[in-house]
């Protein structure tokens, strides 16, 4: 074994690990010009189709970093999921939340996850400052005087370790994660023994455009169909059938499938036994270390949200380093990634397991229970809507961290992206193409004098792009001051009406930072000052450009 030493200047961020979540972290930071090195110890992308299924959130975080073409031309876009009884008959159809495109894009797509990662990983190597390694492996790390990291990396096929200084360490090495366990961090929740069986298979002849969830007691049952012919199917084992790792029989995968399919043995992509998780690591930051990903969370995968948390965090993190990388903010930021992931996460996570305890459930009591209280929620008008919208789902609302202000019921949440008209040729376009990839100030249906105020309030202690909301089908008025958009199609006044006479803070990760009366402006703008450790002056706060308008206009 030999050891070299490199130096670079300025170090790079590392991030350990290049799934989806890696390549994502990865290709927000190079947006926003951080140099970075990802390295992964196998020695090409996935070929195994693990994640299945991102939803409109997450292709809202592609676009940010330029990448929602990219993803979409691998995508079933506008997928749901239909549950049926215990006798198989259909229970209700999930579509998602209404508006269906609230964030600008289908609220949920089956993908197929080595090609989700072939896509993201072409995509960011033809960024500049990005190095990616295959087959190296992070063997240790110390922090140093000078507040870098010195990290050692191993190449596999020679043996050979580099020790070289990077700025930040990002482990999104799944649930086996060496990071997480060279920073010493522990994770609590619970294991299950019940063993599924995951069938991914090709020429399926389905055409439903939705995944099944099949609540029969006897055997519950996922199936999902994808692109290209591609189908998942899950299975649950009963007690001396297939157990853990254990590689299946053919006879024993048809005997599963063919209710549903005729099936061939070359038609069988992957199968495999395995168990889940649902733990949550205690802490998220060792110093300069981050958890992401499975490293980070690990869930039930009843629900979907495995890989989408991670995309989450990857969202949440990215702009707040690359802030503190280019000294917009300082370092205390950074603490608010767990504080504000976190709750969502360890929601997400028991969220996942409730789901899977009532839909996937082996009591045959529990199934007719379960059967007959959805009916009786379909009863009302309410009821269709709490199911078919999904509304059972958990909603990431930060009320920690980067959030400052009055209480309202926007603070927090994820602000919409409709479509707006923007002057002058008042052509629609999707509002992120308006926030840019930085912070924005809203003022939603407020006078000129109150935006004077406003202005004033944030000089020097915010950069953003300032944007007059125009509702009331009235024609969007530009000033040297300010943009000005309008509603294209009514959705821009559903979301921001109870704003109306307020100016909004939204954030580069789309959630509202503060809502504000012009006569509070002041107040907020300090306290969101201390939020983000800002502390010396910055640049004014008028943007009238956005600096990824133009990457966002050419994605959508």
């Amino acid at each position: 074994m030999t050891i070299d030493a490199a130096t670079e200047n300025p170090p790079r961020v590392l991030v350990v690990g290049a799934g989806p979540v890696g390549l994502t972290v990865a290709s927000l930071l190079a947006a926003r010009d951080v140099p970075v090195l990802v390295v992964e110890r196998k020695p090409t992308t996935s070929d195994e189709a693990k994640a299945i299924s991102i939803d409109d959130e997450s292709l809202r975080t592609f676009a940010s970093a330029g990448l929602a073409e990219t993803v979409l031309k691998i995508v079933v876009p506008g997928t749901g999921t239909r549950y049926f009884d215990r006798r198989g008959r259909p229970l209700f159809h999930a579509g998602g939340p209404t508006p269906v495109h609230r964030r600008g894009f289908p609220f949920k797509n089956q993908f197929a996850q080595p090609e989700l990662e072939a896509a993201l990983l072409a995509a960011l190597t033809g960024r500049s400052g990005v190095e990616v390694r295959f087959g190296t492996e992070l063997v240790a790390y110390a922090g140093q005087p000078d507040g870098t990291v010195s990290v050692s990396l191993r190449d596999i096929g020679s043996d050979r370790i580099t020790t070289e200084p990077v700025s930040w360490v990002l482990g999104c090495d799944g649930g086996r994660s060496t990071v997480r366990e060279l920073a010493g961090i522990t994770m609590t929740g619970a294991g299950h023994d019940e063993v599924w069986l995951v069938v991914d298979t090709v020429g399926d002849h389905h055409r439903e455009r939705y995944g099944m969830h099949h609540g029969d007691p006897l055997r519950p049952t996922v199936v999902v169909p994808g692109r290209d012919g591609r189908c998942r199917y899950e299975f649950l084992q009963h007690p001396g059938e297939i157990a853990r790792d254990e590689r299946p029989a053919f006879d024993a995968v048809r005997r599963l499938v063919s209710p549903y399919r005729a099936i061939t043995e070359d038609q069988i992509e992957r199968c495999t036994a395995y168990t889940f998780n649902a733990v949550v690591a205690d802490t998220w930051r060792a110093g300069r270390v981050f958890l992401l990903g499975d490293a980070a969370h690990m869930m039930p995968p009843f629900a979907g949200q495995g890989l989408n948390s991670g995309i989450r965090d990857a969202a949440n993190l990215a702009w707040k380093l690359a802030g503190v990388l280019h000294g917009e903010f300082g370092e205390r930021l950074l603490d608010t990634y767990e504080s504000e992931r976190k709750p969502h996460a360890v929601e997400t996570v028991r969220y996942s397991e409730r789901l899977g305890r009532i839909v996937m459930t082996t009591s045959r009591v529990r199934a007719t229970v379960r059967d007959l209280v959805v009916r009786s929620v379909r009863l009302t008008a309410r009821g269709r809507r709490y199911l078919s919208e999904m509304r059972f789902r958990p909603v990431a609302v930060h009320t920690d961290g980067v959030v400052a202000g009055r209480p309202h019921a926007l603070t927090g949440r994820e602000v919409p992206q409709p479509l707006v008209l923007v002057p002058p040729g008042l052509r629609p376009q999707r509002a992120d193409t308006v926030l840019g990839d930085g912070f924005a100030i809203l003022g939603v249906a407020v006078t000129p004098t109150a935006w004077r105020h406003v202005l004033a309030a944030f000089e020097g202690r915010l950069r953003a792009v300032a944007v007059d909301v125009v509702l009331g089908d009235r024609l969007p008025q530009p000033t040297p001051e300010y943009m000005s958009v309008a509603d294209a199609d009514g959705a821009l006044e559903a979301a921001l009406s109870e704003a109306e006479g307020h100016f909004l803070v939204v954030r580069p990760d789309r959630h509202v930072a503060a809502v504000f009366t012009a006569d509070e402006a002041a107040g907020t703008a300090l306290r969101l000052a201390d939020r983000l450790d800002r502390a010396a002056t910055v640049p004014p706060v008028l943007t009238k450009k956005s600096t990824s308008a133009g990457r966002a206009t050419a994605d959508g």
